[in-house]
């Protein structure tokens, strides 16, 4: 009888396990569409949709600059970074822990 309620208890972690991943890739993947729009649009634009970076990063040998955007959410960190070409236009970006 025991072995029976520990079959329903490991089935149903399994179960939440499996539906908590499912939502996060799913909010991933809304997270990449959004983002998506912001690719080719002007340096303006990007600073109205996100507002100011919290940091300017300027790589030597290359132009472009890169914008980082941070925040926090369930105690989890999110770091968003666009990259700017020479040409003032968003060419990139990369989403870390945002969801």
């Amino acid at each position: 009888m025991n072995i029976k309620y520990l079959f329903i208890i490991l089935i149903l972690i399994l179960y939440s396990c499996q539906s908590v991943s499912k939502k996060i890739d799913e909010n991933v993947q809304k997270e990449e569409r959004e983002l998506s729009k912001l690719l080719n649009s002007s340096e303006d634009e990007l600073k109205i949709e996100m507002g100011n970076p919290d940091r300017i990063i300027f790589k030597e040998g290359n132009r472009n600059r890169f914008y980082v955007y941070k925040s926090e959410k369930f105690k989890i960190k999110c770091e968003r970074i666009f990259e700017i070409d020479q040409n003032n236009l968003v060419i990139g970006f990369t989403s870390k822990n945002c969801f």
